[in-house]
C-alpha cells in the first residue's frame, strides 16, 4: 500500500465533522491494508509512529528536509515505518547526523503531502480528528466486531496496534489470545472529579452497595502497578514505563507478601519522619533513576501502599467487584501497605473521613463503587476524586515570556483541556500564579525544549507538559472557542508522570460548568 493513500485518508478524517462519518473512513482504509501494514496503519492513523517517540527534534527535521518534495507519490506504507524503526534505534555517538540522513533519505521520495505528514506524525501535532479511540471503533467496524471486545483486548494487551491485526485478521478468535499477563502491564483506571462526600455517595450509592461507596486516602505519591511471579518481581509507571531499577524498597516489599502471582495497583510516596509525604515532586526524583539509587534510597526512602488487586494466584480479578477485589488484597497484603479506606453511606463520616486525609498532607480522598469492575485505561464513572480545590490536569500549548523579576523567563501559560473529536486541545485561559523561582527556571528549560514557534513574546509548544491547576470556578467566555474559562487558575504542580493523552478532556470541563450552574440554580 501507498502511504500516500493513508495521507489522504487522514486528510478526508480531518475535513470531516461527524465522527460515524470518520469512523467510517478509517474502517474502509483498514480493510484495504495488507495484514504486514495493519499495526503501522493504526498508529499513523491514531497519531504516532509505531515506534513511539523517535528521539527527533525541529532541528533535525528541519535540516532533514530537501527543498524540494516528488512530484508523485511512489513511497510505501512499509518503507516509512521501517526508516522510522531504524531511525529509533539509531543511537549513540554520531547518531543525529545518522537519523538526519536517513530522514532526509526518507523526505526527498515524498510528496509535499506526505512531508507535512511526516512532520507532525513524528512531532506528534497530527490533527486528523482520529485518535485511539475512534480508530478503535473503526476497527470494531472494519472487523465486524463489536467495539467493547477491541476495547477490552487492547486494555489487556496495551496495543490496540496488535489487537487489530488480530481482529482483521482473524476476528473474534483472534481476540481470545489477550488475557491478562503477569509483566505485561495493563493501563491503570483513572477516575473523574466529584464536588464533595455527598456529591459521591449520590453518584455511587446505587446497585448492590446499598448506598454505600469505599472512600480512600488520595495519596500525593505516583502511581505504581507492581507484577509478581515467585521471587521475580516487577514494577510499571503510570505510562506503564518499566521503572523496577530506581524502586527496590517496592520490590522487597512485594516479595514479602503470601501471593505467588499477582498483579498489584498503588501508588509510592517518599515520606518524612512523621509519616506524612513530602512534595509529589520529591517523590518523582526517584523515578527514572538508574545509578546511585542506594545512596538516594537511603537521602529518600519510598514507601508503598497497595488499594487494588487485578490478579492473584493465578486467577484474573478484573471483572470481579470492587468488594471482592479489595477482600483478596485485605488477604494478602497487611493493613499498614494498604491505603486508609472506609465504606460508609454516611456523608458525615466520609467528610471526617476527608478531613483526616488532608490533615495527614494528602491530596484528598477517592470514591469507589462497590461492584464496579476494574475498567482499565478508562476515566469511568465507578471511581471519583475529591480535592479540597477543583484541579484539572491540563496540558501546556504556549507560554508568553514574563516582565520584571520573570524577565528572561517563561511564565504565562496557555492551558488547553484535550477534544478527542477532533484530536486538538481546546484553549481554557492563562496563568502566571502559583510559581516558584525554581519552577519558572524548570518550565523555562523545559518549554523551550518542546517549541514548536513563536510570535512575538509567545513561545508555542508541542501538546506534551502536563499540569495541575486549581480554580475557583468555570465561566463562559467568548474569549476562547470551547466558550469557557477557568476562574483564578494557578498551577498546583507538575504531572511529569502522565503523558498528553491522560489530560483532562473539555467535556470534564463542560459537565464541571453545567454541575456549577445547576448548583447555583438550586441554590436560588
Amino acid at each position: 500500500m501507498l502511504f500516500h493513500e493513508l495521507v489522504q485518508t487522514s486528510r478526508r478524517v480531518a475535513e470531516t465533522s461527524g465522527r460515524l462519518a470518520k469512523i467510517d473512513l478509517v474502517a474502509a482504509f483498514l480493510k484495504r491494508a495488507r495484514p504486514e501494514e495493519i499495526e503501522t496503519a493504526v498508529a499513523f492513523l491514531s497519531g504516532s509512529p509505531r515506534q513511539g517517540r523517535i528521539g527527533i527534534g525541529y532541528a533535525i527535521l528541519r535540516a532533514a528536509k530537501p527543498p524540494q518534495a516528488a512530484d508523485a507519490p511512489i513511497l510505501e506504507l512499509a518503507t516509512v515505518d521501517a526508516t522510522l524503526d531504524r531511525v529509533a534505534h539509531t543511537t549513540g555517538q554520531g547518531s543525529a547526523q545518522a537519523k538526519e540522513r536517513l530522514l532526509g533519505e526518507l523526505f526527498a521520495r515524498a510528496t509535499a503531502a506526505e512531508q507535512e505528514f511526516l512532520v507532525d506524525l513524528i512531532m506528534g501535532e497530527l490533527r486528523q480528528g482520529a485518535l485511539a479511540g475512534l480508530v478503535t471503533e473503526a476497527v470494531a467496524r472494519a472487523a465486524g466486531l463489536d467495539a467493547e471486545a477491541i476495547r477490552r483486548a487492547t486494555m489487556l494487551a496495551a496495543d490496540l496496534g496488535r489487537v487489530a491485526h488480530a481482529a482483521l485478521t482473524a476476528g473474534a478468535g483472534g481476540l481470545t489470545g489477550f488475557q491478562v499477563e503477569l509483566f505485561r502491564p495493563l493501563q491503570p483506571m483513572l477516575a473523574q472529579a466529584a464536588d464533595d462526600v455527598r456529591d459521591a455517595l449520590t453518584r455511587l450509592g446505587e446497585g448492590e452497595g446499598e448506598g454505600r461507596a469505599a472512600f480512600e486516602y488520595k495519596l500525593d505519591g505516583a502511581r505504581i502497578q507492581v507484577h509478581k511471579a515467585g521471587d521475580r518481581v516487577r514494577v510499571f509507571s503510570r505510562q506503564l514505563n518499566d521503572v523496577t531499577q530506581a524502586v527496590p524498597e517496592v520490590v522487597e516489599a512485594v516479595r514479602r507478601l503470601p501471593l505467588h502471582d499477582a498483579i498489584l495497583d498503588g501508588e509510592a510516596i517518599a515520606l518524612r519522619s512523621d509519616g506524612t509525604p513530602l512534595p509529589f515532586q520529591v517523590t518523582m526524583r526517584r523515578f527514572g533513576r538508574k545509578l546511585e539509587v542506594e545512596s538516594l534510597r537511603t537521602e529518600l526512602p519510598l514507601a508503598s501502599f497497595f488499594f487494588d488487586i487485578l490478579y492473584a494466584d493465578g486467577a484474573p480479578l478484573l471483572d470481579e467487584p470492587y468488594a471482592r477485589r479489595f477482600a483478596v488484597l485485605a488477604a494478602a497484603v497487611p493493613e499498614e501497605q494498604r491505603v486508609p479506606r472506609i465504606v460508609t453511606a454516611d456523608a458525615g463520616e466520609a467528610a471526617a473521613f476527608f478531613e483526616r486525609a488532608i490533615a495527614a498532607g494528602q491530596e484528598g480522598l477517592m470514591a469507589k463503587s462497590l461492584d464496579a469492575r476494574y475498567d482499565a485505561g478508562a476515566r469511568g464513572a465507578a471511581w471519583l476524586k475529591l480535592k479540597p480545590a477543583h484541579t484539572l490536569d491540563l496540558l501546556v500549548l504556549a507560554a508568553e515570556w514574563g516582565h520584571g523579576r520573570r524577565r528572561g523567563r517563561l511564565s504565562n501559560l496557555h492551558l488547553g483541556a484535550r477534544d478527542p473529536d477532533t484530536a486538538g486541545f481546546v484553549m481554557l485561559g492563562k496563568t502566571f500564579k502559583g510559581m516558584t523561582d525554581e519552577m519558572l527556571a524548570w518550565q523555562t528549560a523545559k518549554l523551550l525544549e518542546l517549541e514548536a514557534r513563536r510570535e512575538t513574546h509567545v513561545v508555542y509548544v508541542r501538546p506534551e507538559l502536563v499540569v495541575e491547576v486549581a480554580f475557583n470556578g468555570i465561566q463562559a467566555s467568548p474569549t476562547y472557542p470551547g466558550g469557557l474559562a477557568l476562574r483564578f487558575a494557578r498551577v498546583v504542580r507538575y504531572r511529569p508522570d502522565k503523558g498528553a493523552d491522560q489530560a483532562d478532556t473539555i467535556e470534564t470541563v463542560r459537565e464541571l460548568h453545567r454541575r456549577e450552574v445547576d448548583g447555583r440554580q438550586s441554590a436560588r
